[in-house]
């Protein structure tokens, strides 16, 4: 509750975006019921856990195979990460944000009969980050617009209502991150002074990324710290994380098809469209290796499972094609046997 200064608190005073998003959310259990942070804790980290079994489910029911790395199944194998749950276990924006995001995408899939729930699951994602609840209606309209899994009618339908929803609440979301507008030069600008404050000298893991290139950055991001980067036991253990994005990053070029595009699950289209814009925009103002990993835990996994999935489309496709080539000469040694037999 320090952490907002306000003057005679009530609950209703709480209510706003971000830190006090979370203040409002927690006052009740606190405040009223009196439970102890640690149980604060086991109340977020339930919803985290909901979150990564949203997540499971989908990837369980809409995944054609499963791909193994030195003999060791992606599948369940990638919820096990340790940052997956490190940062989804505590009282904080970043379990509610991952909980909602994962919560909104499993409504999406199933939007016939859930749609009332990805409402209320934006919700949380915009009140808890409202730059991350922008970028995900203005994703989930674009995925359903270029996307072929809706209908026809739906389609325009749920999209026109994430396009106006996304540009009602644009400007809401300048106001909560205190800009004029979302043009190149002010988005620049923020991004400089965010990236200046998390390189300080007190700050554990910052690193000065004002002279890297947009490679450079876009590589520092996704794939850092690595094992060089180090510098305590957390960042050891993330390392191996990095490394497995890194590696399976490696195969999309090798396993990209527009069929594989195509048939992806749309809460994957929409989570990637998603997280596009949100690397170009966190690239470039994380300059601290540890803020940089729990930022990106939100959207993260679902790098992964893209990558994941278009390994297993390949593998699957070429499945099915040698199946469909073990029939064509199952059916002409048949044709064959018959005409011998008539021969005969």
């Amino acid at each position: 509750m320090e952490q907002v200064k306000i003057s005679d608190p009530t609950w209703m005073k709480y209510f706003g975006e971000g830190t006090t998003f979370i203040l409002w959310l927690t006052y009740i259990p606190s405040k009223i019921l009196g439970l102890s942070y640690h149980t604060g804790n086991l109340l977020f980290g339930f919803l985290g856990f909901l979150g990564i079994r949203y997540i499971f489910l989908m990837v369980y029911k809409y995944f054609p195979t499963n791909h193994e790395i030195l003999k060791v199944p992606l599948f369940p194998t990638v919820f096990y990460i340790g940052n997956l749950h490190f940062w989804t276990s505590g009282v904080g924006k970043d379990a509610i944000v991952f909980w909602a995001i994962a919560w909104f995408l499993f409504s999406i899939q199933q939007y016939k009969e859930k749609w009332w729930q990805a409402s209320i699951a934006f919700f949380f994602v915009y009140m808890a980050r409202p730059h991350m609840g922008q970028a995900l209606i203005g994703g989930a309209a674009i995925a359903l617009l270029i996307g072929t899994d809706i209908k026809r009618n739906y389609k325009f339908g749920l999209a026109g209502i994430a396009l106006i929803g996304s540009i009602y609440m644009s400007t809401y979301t300048l106001d909560a991150l205190r800009m004029e507008d979302f043009n190149i030069t002010t988005v620049e600008s923020y991004s400089t002074k965010k990236s200046g404050l998390l390189n300080r000298s007190y700050v554990g893991s910052g690193i000065d990324i004002t002279n890297y290139s947009w490679p450079v950055k876009l590589f520092t991001y996704l794939f850092r710290p690595l094992f060089f980067d180090a510098h305590n036991i957390v960042s050891f253990i993330s390392s191996f994380e990095n490394l497995l994005y890194l590696w399976l990053s490696l195969f999309i070029y090798r396993n990209w098809s527009v069929e594989a595009l195509r048939d992806m699950p749309l809460f994957l289209k929409v989570a990637m469209v998603t997280f596009i814009p949100v690397t170009f925009a966190f690239m470039n103002a994380l300059s601290n290796l540890g803020i940089t990993m729990r930022m990106k835990n939100m959207l993260m996994i679902y790098f992964l499972l893209f990558c994941f999935y278009l390994i297993t489309h390949k593998k699957y496709t070429l499945y099915l094609r040698s199946l469909d080539r073990k029939k064509f000469f199952q059916r002409r040694q048949a044709i064959i046997d018959a005409k011998k037999k008539n021969a005969i």
